[in-house]
């Protein structure tokens, strides 16, 4: 495991971000992990589901967004994270990352992925959404879709039964059928964070149970 810091070109100016880079021996494949909106990248579902990952032979990066780098709260333009995803990829091509390359992100962290995968910025051999936020809670009228489509990409969606932001299910469902490549995979009962109600567990140990979906999505790309 290391710590190596990256660097992210905003109109503002260079600015620098935390990374975790863990790769195993005889890694077979990468893939970029980013945070949703509300935690970092130290956040224990990512640290558990990271840790699965590099149990199951996969390199992982998780880093920072630049608002959360910063101390604040509020995720910034989205045109800074899908810089920030540029640079992940750039990073990870220095870095002479194993292939193929995968993009993964918990809600806000997986659309904005699915922007930069849109946008041309980032071409993964795949995207991972872990709880895509399809709209906010309760208004199902904003829904955050019309970029999917163009997406070329293979796109898994990971998604929880009772997660408020894909209710009701079937927009969800239209969704990923108008993309040109996607799955949709439920966990029965779970909500936002992938958490079941009446069952209490740790939330690095619900990342290290989503991490086999993961997997095996990616050795079927």
């Amino acid at each position: 495991m290391s710590d190596r810091p990256l660097t992210v070109g905003l109109p503002a100016g260079s600015v620098t971000v935390s990374t975790v880079w863990e790769r195993p021996g005889g890694a077979w494949a990468t893939i970029a992990v980013a945070h949703g909106a509300g935690a970092g990248y130290r956040h224990p579902f990512l640290e558990g589901l990271a840790r699965s990952l590099v149990d199951a032979g996969i390199a992982t990066l998780r880093f920072n967004f630049p608002y959360v780098e910063a101390g604040r709260r509020m995720p910034g333009p989205a045109a800074h994270a899908i810089e920030t995803w540029g640079a992940v990829f750039a990073w990870l091509d220095d870095a002479a990352a194993p292939g193929p390359v995968w993009a993964a992100g918990k809600s806000y962290g997986g659309r904005m992925a699915s922007m930069a995968a849109a946008a041309g910025t980032i071409a993964p051999a795949g995207l991972v959404y872990l709880g895509y936020p399809l709209h906010p809670p309760g208004d199902p009228s904003k829904a955050r879709t019309a970029h999917l489509p163009d997406i070329a990409q293979r796109q898994v969606f990971i998604e929880g039964t009772n997660d408020p932001f894909i209710d009701p299910h079937d927009q969800l469902e239209a969704a990923v059928a108008a993309c040109r490549d996607a799955t949709l995979r439920w966990v029965d009962g779970g909500g936002h964070s992938f958490e079941v109600k009446g069952r209490k567990r740790p939330a690095d140990e619900v990342g290290a149970g989503i991490a086999s979906i993961v997997v095996e999505a990616m050795r079927a790309g």
